[in-house]
């Protein structure tokens, strides 16, 4: 069987979100089994925010060096064994070093496979990164329904958790196993890669934008289930539901977004999307009712569906330096709010309610919707080397 080298990265994806995605809807299981309260439970979250920033600064040379497939078949399944371990854990500390080894695999995934796909889409000539990420959206829809039933019918986090991360190892392997790494993309950058990726002046407009959409993924993703229980003390399922609904609209909307973006511009898409995920953010800061704080959810999904991927797309294809460091730069930059957003807005939870920790996301997605006019425009690419954030398109 022939498999689509855009196909192994959209599984990549899919098997990174439904493995840590069993993982985050059992988050109200391990905080209670732990004893964490919220600010405890954030912090163990911190480190994983640490071993991600140290991936993304360092690894890119390492993955230049392994290449995608080796590095995809260390990573995914690395991953899958880290949070496959989390049940286990004795105490916080232990938890955090877990977490740590974890946000290293997923920084690495996350330079990998948009480096990957970038160099698929030059050479094929097609559009694929909003439906990559869509693979992990549509991972984690199905990782946050299958734990909302796990919680509902008692499955033991142990069993639930561990099996997905086994049966992530088995598939994962077997599809990586065969992956035939694309072409490098031409670059006008002369030399090595640089051994750490920072962001150059360039790249900071689409940091900001990125900073935005990862700080709504990292709120609906960590804090959606013990939002729906401790504001509503909504049952198990109902209170599943939240990161549901979070990635199925957030799923749908990737997996379909491409031929909008190409008619309307990345700017335009961004912008519109930012504006429905600060409704969202302030619906959950005041919802009266269950079923409305629902709808927040969904909109932040659709808010937070191809922010994202459109700045990486915009960062891969600068060529005034290699694209793994450019997408290493960005993702090291908005990584870091994705990993510490959650757990500071949980210690905002903890000291005043988690509404509150909803509320102080807005300032942040509107400093986010202003910089989208470092986007392109309808029918405008990236320039080589010029700016980024310089005005070109419609």
């Amino acid at each position: 069987m022939t498999i689509a080298p855009q196909h192994r990265i959209y599984a990549s994806f899919f098997l990174l979100a439904f493995t840590s995605g069993a993982m985050t809807a059992r988050l109200p299981d391990i905080q209670t089994a732990l004893h964490l309260t919220q600010g405890e439970l954030g912090l163990t979250l911190i480190f994983m925010a640490i071993g991600s920033i140290i991936s993304l600064t360092l690894s890119a040379p390492l993955i230049e060096r392994l290449g995608a497939r080796t590095t995809g078949l260390i990573t995914i399944l690395g991953v899958a064994v880290c949070f496959g371990l989390v049940p286990f854990m004795p105490n916080g500390v232990a938890l955090s070093a877990v977490f740590v080894v974890a946000g290293i695999m997923i920084g690495a995934i996350e330079i990998n496979c948009d480096v990957e796909i970038d160099r698929i889409e030059a050479m094929t000539g097609g559009r694929f990164m909003n439906r990559a990420h869509g693979a992990w959206s549509v991972g984690f829809f199905f990782a946050a329904i299958f734990g909302a039933l796990a919680r509902q019918l008692g499955v033991p986090v142990a069993v639930h958790v561990g099996g997905i991360a086994l049966l992530t190892i088995v598939v994962g392997g077997s599809l990586l196993w065969g992956m035939v790494p694309a072409p490098r993309r031409p670059s006008s950058h002369d030399g090595a890669t640089p051994l750490i990726s920072f962001p150059t002046w360039g790249l900071v407009p689409l940091c900001l934008i990125g900073i935005a959409a990862f700080l709504i993924e990292g709120s609906g993703v960590d804090w959606s289930a013990i939002y729906m229980r401790d504001v509503f003390a909504s049952t198990p399922f109902v209170g599943g539901l939240g990161l549901a609904l979070f990635g199925f609209f957030m799923s749908v909307l990737r997996l379909s977004i491409d031929p909008v973006a190409h008619r309307f511009g990345s700017r335009a898409v961004a912008a519109v999307l930012l504006g429905i995920a600060t409704a969202g953010a302030l619906l959950l800061g005041f919802a009266p009712v269950d079923w409305l704080a629902l709808v927040g959810f969904a909109l932040l999904g659709l808010g937070a569906s191809a922010v994202y991927p459109l700045a990486v797309s915009a960062a891969a294809q600068r060529t005034d330096r290699p694209s793994s460091v450019n997408v290493a730069a960005l993702a090291q930059m908005t990584f870091v709010v994705f990993f510490l957003g959650p757990p500071l807005l949980g210690f905002v939870a903890q000291y005043t309610n988690i509404r509150v920790s909803y509320l102080v996301t807005v300032p942040i997605i509107v400093l986010g919707l202003v910089a989208t006019r470092a986007l392109p425009g309808r029918g405008v690419e990236v320039s080589a080397a010029a700016p980024i954030a310089a005005e070109t398109g419609v």
